[in-house]
């Protein structure tokens, strides 16, 4: 009896994406290129570099009513092994749209758009940051309510708690820094050199801690 045909692998492609923070103003966004066949675990690891969070709390992917996270989680039902799923499964053509929730007490919301689908050429090494706008707002800020307050106090020198919470947030915080060029440089070193082996998720995190101060929770809340 003849032998059923495997069915060719698919040739991976390049997905241009847009996350945008939500309940955020002015926004906080970046625009970057990943493999469409990513799984969702590896682009929670890439979002929290490529954001700016510490990675301190729970994270779930929502699509179509469906929470896509770890197991050990206990998400509400329907769910699925983020590890399991890849971003193509989810995202399909230009325009659909992925959420990805992070920090369940402070409630931070973002948007993922697939924006095109490129050729993807071998030797590119991603992720691809392109553009963006803004610094992620500190861990444990109060979610978007309590990041507006802060940015009120820090920009109110006589304010009562401007002190308090310059010092919290460390003084080389500036909600309006985005450098593209050293986000690159945390996962690669520089821009693409061809041959060399891309660094893990691992490695690219440890490099963000080292140049992005990780921030305790804030006393009294």
């Amino acid at each position: 009896m003849p032998r059923a045909r495997k069915s060719p692998p698919v040739a991976p492609r390049a997905y241009r994406l847009k996350v945008t923070l939500q309940d955020v103003r002015p926004p906080i966004w970046r625009r970057f290129t990943v493999r469409d066949d990513l799984f969702l675990l590896k682009l929670h690891e890439l979002l929290q570099i490529i954001m700016g969070w510490t990675d301190s709390h729970l994270h779930q992917f929502v699509s179509g009513g469906t929470h896509l996270s770890l197991p050990e989680f206990d998400l509400p039902s329907p769910r699925r092994d983020e590890s399991k799923v890849r971003l193509r499964d989810v995202l399909k053509k230009p325009n659909d749209r992925l959420v990805y929730e992070y920090d369940f007490g402070d409630g931070w919301e973002h948007a993922i758009v697939l924006e095109e689908i490129l050729v993807h050429e071998a030797r590119t090494r991603y992720p691809v940051i392109i553009e963006g706008e803004r610094s992620c707002p500190p861990d444990d800020c109060g979610g978007p309510p309590g990041y507006e307050h802060l940015l009120e106090v820090l920009a109110k020198s006589d304010h009562a708690e401007h002190e308090e919470l310059r010092e919290w947030v460390g003084k080389g915080f500036d909600p309006e820094r985005f450098d593209v060029r050293a986000l690159n440089r945390v996962f690669h070193g520089g821009w693409y050199l061809p041959g060399e082996e891309e660094p893990g998720a691992a490695v690219a995190k440890k490099r963000a801690q080292q140049t992005t101060p990780r921030l305790g929770a804030r006393k009294g809340g």
